[in-house]
């Protein structure tokens, strides 16, 4: 067996590409195990390198810096996906980076991404691409009235995308956005929006959280409860996507795939996220193996954990907004003894920004929605 086939033990050095909440969360976990963390970013004080044993400030585009970062680790994993090419071919060129470049590429610009599903016949949404406003109006006949317009690359969170009724709003859309490279597609009338979060080790093992359940404010994820509200029809055939997807993308990590379940009952992939994500966070109180256990695993060539739930559980984010009236009230969401709270360290409060989440199990999945929205709300400061 080659070198980069055989498990990376306990006591070895991961390294992370991005120091945001995921890459605390997964240093978390990685030390836990008795790993050590090593992250870079251009940042300082970062979520994540609160947490590792080094942190290095420097740019993705300081490829130097890049190599001797990889030489220093025994394998790389990142927690966005936004890293340039350029950036992980000069880690890989030292150690294994998982998930591996060819997955990036895909994953980093919506057109590309959408191309690949639909080429291989996974559902989507019908899509164009605009990357001229003279495509505009080819692309909403293609996708029909109203539809979705948003940047093929960089855009989270809503950002960089906009609903669109008519040429004008598009052209007003396309233009706010920099006339940059877009993707049109057409606006799904669902009935609900769920995530399948899986991991696929080296070996090709196979693991999942089920269906997660999602709900959104202002284009940002709100409440995720699992299980959701979904057959036991629909939710084998959104597995069964995920496991085909993870095969063909030949994984090695975690991905979490975003779908739609529209009202005719249909089921359509929207996007790929190919590290955990904002909607798994609860099953670090809520399964044997969490989403970041599970990527440190897969990462390593280890075996991958089981993800049996021990109850329900639901999860609210935690944003910035919350500060607006002073520090939010801990002592009094604490309380409530079936809620866990994360915080990820952030030191500036903004609205919009997250800056952790709660999570609560329960017998029920609506159980714990209601228990943790209730937790929230008792975070506000009694003015």
């Amino acid at each position: 067996m080659s070198g980069r086939s055989q498990p990376i033990l306990p006591g070895a050095a991961i390294g992370v590409l991005g120091s945001g909440q995921l890459g605390r969360m997964f240093a978390i976990a990685a030390r836990q195990m008795g790993y050590r963390v090593h992250t870079f970013s251009p940042e300082t004080d970062t979520p994540t390198g609160q947490v590792s044993d080094v942190e290095i400030a420097a740019s993705y585009s300081d490829l130097d810096a890049v190599r001797k970062f990889a030489q220093g680790v025994a394998a790389v994993t990142f927690e966005f996906e936004n890293v340039p090419a350029a950036c992980v071919e000069a880690a890989a060129a030292f150690v294994p980076v998982r998930p591996g470049g060819a997955v990036l590429h895909v994953t980093q610009n919506r057109l590309r991404e959408k191309t690949f599903l639909a080429s291989n016949g996974f559902p989507t949404t019908v899509f164009a691409p605009v990357r001229r406003e003279a495509d505009l109006t080819p692309a909403l006949a293609a996708t029909g009235l109203p539809a979705i317009l948003k940047t093929a690359s960089s855009g989270y969170d809503g950002k960089g995308q906009a609903k669109v009724a008519s040429v004008d709003e598009a052209s007003r859309a396309f233009a706010d956005c920099g006339s940059q490279e877009m993707i049109a597609e057409g606006f799904v009338d669902f009935e609900l929006e769920f995530s399948v979060v899986l991991a696929r080790g080296l070996d090709g093992s196979f693991a999942h959280w089920g269906v997660i359940q999602n709900q959104h404010k202002h284009h940002i994820l709100d409440l995720s409860l699992a299980p959701a509200r979904m057959n036991a029809q629909a939710t084998n055939r959104a597995v069964d996507i995920a496991r085909a997807l993870a095969e063909k993308l030949e994984l090695i990590g975690v991905l979490c795939i975003e779908f739609f379940l529209t009202k005719k009952g249909d089921i359509l992939v929207n996007e790929l996220a190919p590290r955990p994500h904002n909607s798994g966070h609860l099953t670090i109180n809520a399964s044997r193996t969490s989403q970041f256990e599970q990527q440190l695993r897969a990462v390593c060539g280890l075996p991958l954990g089981s993800t049996e739930f021990f109850s329900a559980a639901a999860m609210v984010n935690l944003l910035g907004d919350l500060w607006r009236n002073g520090e939010p009230n801990w002592p009094a969401a604490c309380a409530l003894p079936d809620v866990k709270l994360h915080l990820y360290g952030k030191i500036e409060p903004r609205p919009g920004r997250k800056m952790g989440h709660l999570t609560a199990l329960a017998e029920t999945a609506d159980i714990a929605a209601q228990t943790v929205l209730l937790a929230r709300g008792k975070l506000q400061p009694v003015i």
